[in-house]
């Protein structure tokens, strides 16, 4: 496949995970609204790859998991789905954010209108820039630290079994559907900010983007440059939307790159950047595009095949939880 077609297949699977969310929200909205609704409402069975929004039940899954207390039986799919997610990004770098994250397709969309209207994309100064990336890794910390560090099995479990964990994904729910002024205004200062600026949230605030970056730095897979046949004409480091400085590099691997292909696809010299496998061997486009794919489906197949994709709660416990 051409390169200049990875773009077209890039943003048409990133429309087809962002329907298939969408549809994953709407079942799990009708769900809900049938305990809620005393059974009025036409019973949906709980689509359990809704947890895959619940990356801070993950990362207490996976601690407790780490620690031997086991699976987590109350969102074991939040686990298998931040599992499959690291294991996609040390395969394929931070694939995940460019190709399949709903929030990566909205704020991608959204400065793409932006450069359309204003005919620009606007830029923060670089130390500025460095500086406020340093953001997201403290938010990761925050994170880590309590969870991974602090809480012991006996305090990880207690919380996972909590009737507040057990309905996180509800309480999700509820957020967007009934978002306090603060949120709301917090969410379209964000949307607003990302028609200028490219994936500002991403760039500087999401701890899981971090998280990810740090581990596809061991990925085998980056972007290599042939330096013999470069032009040094700089278009690969303008269309980077995290301001990689492509050109002068021989090799990518920034924890910032996200596997997009928009270096390679916009390369004016044919083969001089290239997606390669331990500087060696060259992957297609098409057949990066069906690893991400087939990696992310397979890790939440062999979830459930294994038997750790589905929740332990019972309809009946459902039933009081969320009748209150």
């Amino acid at each position: 496949m051409p390169t200049r077609y990875v773009q077209p297949l890039r943003i048409l699977i990133q429309c087809a995970f962002l329907a298939f969310m969408l549809w994953l929200g709407m079942r799990f909205y009708q769900f809900v609204q049938h305990f809620r609704s005393n059974g009025a409402t036409a019973f949906v069975p709980r689509p359990d790859g809704i947890e895959g929004f619940l990356p801070i039940s993950g990362l207490l899954g996976l601690s407790a998991w780490l620690k031997g207390a086991g699976i987590n039986p109350v969102h074991p799919a939040a686990l298998v789905v931040l599992l499959t997610v690291l294991a996609v990004s040390l395969l394929l770098r931070r694939s995940f954010c460019s190709w399949i994250c709903p929030v990566g397709t909205i704020s991608e969309s959204a400065w793409k209108l932006g450069f359309k209207v204003f005919r620009r994309n606007l830029q923060l100064p670089k130390r500025l820039d460095v500086a406020l990336r340093g953001l997201k890794y403290l938010l990761l910390a925050l994170f880590i630290y309590p969870i991974v560090i602090r809480m012991d099995t006996g305090s990880l479990r207690d919380f996972i079994l909590s009737d507040y964990h057990r309905v996180a994904d509800v309480r999700l729910l509820d957020f967007f559907l009934h978002p306090s002024s603060l949120a709301a205004g917090v969410i379209l200062f964000l949307l607003l900010l990302s028609l200028p600026f490219k994936n500002p949230f991403c760039r500087y605030l999401c701890p899981y983007g971090a998280l990810l970056g740090l581990v596809a730095m061991l990925s085998p897979v980056r972007v290599s440059r042939d330096r013999e046949t470069c032009v040094s004409c700089g278009v690969c480091s303008q269309v980077c939307p995290t301001r990689i400085d492509v050109m002068r590099k021989r090799s990518v691997n920034s924890p910032e790159c996200i596997g997009c292909w928009r270096c390679i696809a916009h390369c004016r010299a044919e083969g001089t950047l290239s997606m390669r496998l331990a500087g060696r061997v060259a992957i297609s486009g098409i057949v990066f595009a069906l690893l991400v794919v087939l990696c992310f489906w397979g890790g939440t197949a062999i979830g459930e095949a294994c038997d750790v994709w589905h929740t332990a709660i019972p309809l009946s416990e459902y039933r009081v939880l969320l009748g209150r």
